[in-house]
């Protein structure tokens, strides 16, 4: 883990959540950490604590949906330190439901946020890294890029294609010196199901049924990502449900797929509507 001491990295995504808690060990361990997010009082609220605790950090403001904020923030983070480490593709938001009830406008907002802020971070990092032959490039996936599950089409979508994309590009990356990680968590505990919308769907009750012994902190989290990355692994699952699951969808994908259609029968109970 001594990997990551003095090294540059950018963060997005950074001011809650998996974010914060990559923040918040990148700077235990050594790193100059740049906190995007497009909530600025909370990126700074972040850096400052990393800075509190004897680490160094900066934070920006990003909106990962816009290309050119994204590639402001390389080249800026590039120009004034010379390099760039790390590239830390973590943003991401969820709009849930049925097909049937998403419009248009929840597809783009998913993907724009989960599949275009990670192909915009990794371009403009990619090229900053060829060129200097060396860097890292972690996407967070989750756990449902691996496996499908319903009443989440839109972000199971986004969230196969960043796996997808992470794989092709780490090919493509290898022989020129860079490396491509993606995170794919199991549930974590933190302010992202609670944010979450979900179109139809009566969403006190679904959280419910999440028991607790199921999340990962975002902590634990941040630090078993870190340790994948420090391996230099392609796909780093983080929690037991993700491994187990993602095991099961890949040598039993009939079983596994009647018990997602169970569970989906057990979720349409949630629907409001008819």
């Amino acid at each position: 883990m001594n990997l990551f001491k003095d090294k540059v990295a950018i963060v997005t995504g950074a001011a809650s959540g998996i974010g914060q808690a990559l923040c918040e060990e990148l700077g235990r361990r050594g790193a100059l950490v740049i906190v995007t997010d497009i909530n600025s009082e909370g990126a700074e609220k972040v850096a400052s604590a990393i800075q509190a605790h004897g680490g160094r950090a900066t934070a920006r403001e990003v909106d990962v949906s816009k290309e050119e904020d994204v590639q402001n923030i390389v080249e800026r983070t590039v120009s004034e330190h010379g390099r760039l480490d790390f590239m830390f593709n973590n943003a991401g938001i969820d709009i849930g439901g049925e097909l049937r009830d998403l419009r248009t406008e929840h597809w783009r907002r998913v993907i724009d946020i989960n599949l275009w802020g990670v192909i915009y971070g990794s371009s403009a990092a990619y090229q900053v890294m060829v060129k200097q032959g060396y860097g890292h490039i972690v996407n967070t996936a989750s756990m449902v890029g691996l496996f499908p599950l319903p009443m989440e089409t839109a972000y199971v979508t986004a969230k196969h294609a960043v796996v997808g994309f992470s794989g092709s590009l780490y090919i493509e990356a290898a022989a020129l010196g860079v490396h491509v990680s993606v995170i794919c968590p199991d549930f974590v505990k933190s302010s992202f199901y609670k944010d979450s919308k979900h179109i139809n769907v009566d969403e006190a009750q679904l959280i419910s049924q999440i028991p607790d012994f199921v999340y990962v902190s975002p902590q634990r989290c941040a630090l078993i990502a870190l340790r994948g990355v420090a391996r230099k692994k392609l796909i780093v699952t983080v929690g037991i449900f993700s491994k187990l699951l993602w095991g099961l969808y890949r040598y039993t994908p009939t079983f596994f797929l009647l018990g997602q259609r169970i569970y989906a029968r057990r979720l349409r109970r949630l629907r409001i509507g008819p």
